[in-house]
């Protein structure tokens, strides 16, 4: 079981993808169908559901036993939609047709320059996304999966030994466990993970504040979660949340985007940034009809993909400092530009003027030989012109709703400049 991939993560099965060029911040893929839903207010916590164990039970025998491939699934939420960069389609071509046929997922959750990195993918399920960041981390990496369903890791496990051969390396380890539980996995420990990432899974959690606590225990100083998943304009309402089908088609366990940056920001991820994001399409009929059915007329699904950096030194909102960055072009397969998330796109050599969170993402990364940097800390010039609070998604509809009447960051990924 794997999660979704929101921003430009583009719903679309993966027997369907077809070639497209390198991503760039406006080639993102606008596929959309709304379903709405009208949520009512909830003296429950929002970030766990009081029906953890039956949750756990309902969707690992959904995903293990309920449905037998990517083809099974109700509607096109666990699909990914928009064609891989060609790096990743190579490595896709490398995995066993097994493990491609049991793959659910919204998108492709590798971020850049992972070679010789430690990689924890939570949600493995049969292992796709494990086996395109071993090859992407190569012989000196490490790429860890963690899944609960034992008919999804029996499928991993099972084709390891044909991954070795194919590779000419065995860089993974799999994990049978629960993400809400990292801490009873005793080879995970604190701050020795470079990248954790994840595909249409957190949604599926009934407590989603325990796995990103886990994940910022976890990572290292500088390190980042680069997941995709899927969120909802509005909290979605208790009696969508029961219901089984709903919530192991990753929709009715989808967190309210501005509840999903505050719970980052309360487990230290200060600044949550967007990286692509694309309306999903609920194409069964019976699945729309039982949502319009419980009486909820607006609800909206996205599927996104978010990075989040550990860093202490990012504070809450963009504030200007008058620095600046100059790619170098040196990242591999972006010698033109580079993409930070959905409004950070720095041609190279160009001075690119950013606010101090921006600036400390670059600087204190992996990506920090990549940048010139420019300026300091010693003068601030208030916040950085463009930070908002409305919603960030570039493909939500009218009924996203916003925090601030200002029309100015509307792009922004969660407060960013």
């Amino acid at each position: 079981m794997m999660m979704l991939k929101l921003s430009a993560i583009l719903v679309v099965c993966l027997h369907q993808l077809q070639p497209s060029e390198a991503f760039t911040p406006n080639k993102i893929a606008r596929s959309f169908v709304k379903t709405s839903i009208q949520s009512t207010a909830s003296k429950e916590p929002l970030f766990v559901d009081a029906t953890s164990e039956e949750k756990h039970s309902s969707v690992s025998s959904y995903y293990g036993q309920t449905l037998s491939t990517s083809d099974d699934l109700k509607t096109n939420a666990c699909c990914t939609a928009g064609a891989p960069e060609d790096h990743i389609k190579a490595a896709i071509g490398n995995i066993h047709p097994d493990v491609l046929a049991k793959y659910y997922g919204c998108g492709f959750c590798t971020p850049d320059l992972i070679e010789g990195t430690t990689v924890l993918d939570l949600g493995c399920g049969a292992g796709r996304d494990v086996y395109i960041a071993a090859q992407l981390a190569g012989k000196n990496g490490k790429v860890i999966g963690v899944d609960m369903t034992p008919e999804q890791l029996k499928v991993a496990k099972e084709t390891q030994s044909y991954h070795a051969e194919k590779f000419g390396y065995d860089n993974v380890e799999f994990h049978l466990g629960l993400i809400e539980k990292l801490d009873e996995i005793e080879s995970l420990e604190d701050n020795s993970v470079d990248v954790i990432i994840s595909n249409c899974v957190i949604n599926l959690c009934p407590d989603k504040e325990a796995v990103l606590k886990s994940c910022h225990r976890l990572l290292k100083p500088g390190g980042e979660l680069y997941f995709s998943d899927v969120y909802s304009n509005r909290r979605v309402p208790q009696s969508l949340r029961d219901d089984e089908v709903l919530w192991g088609e990753c929709l009715s366990g989808a967190l309210y985007w501005n509840d999903f940056q505050n719970l980052a920001k309360k487990c230290g991820f200060a600044d949550p940034r967007l990286v692509e994001d694309a309306a999903i399409t609920i194409e069964n009929e019976a699945v729309q009809n039982k949502i319009k059915v419980e009486g909820f007329g607006n609800l909206e699904f996205t599927s996104a993909t978010y990075r989040l950096f550990k860093l202490d030194s990012l504070e809450p909102h963009c504030e200007d400092f008058g620095q600046a960055v100059v790619y170098k072009g040196t990242i591999p397969r972006f010698e033109t530009g580079w993409s930070l998330d959905d409004h950070h796109y720095m041609e190279t050599g160009k001075v690119f003027p950013v606010c101090g969170n921006t600036y400390n993402m670059l600087k204190e990364t992996r990506f920090a030989e990549h940048f010139d940097l420019i300026g300091d800390f010693s003068t601030h010039y208030g916040i950085f012109e463009g930070c908002g609070t409305t919603s960030p998604f570039s493909s939500a509809g009218s009924n996203a709703g916003s925090s601030t009447s200002s029309g100015k960051g509307s792009s922004g990924g969660g407060g960013c400049c």
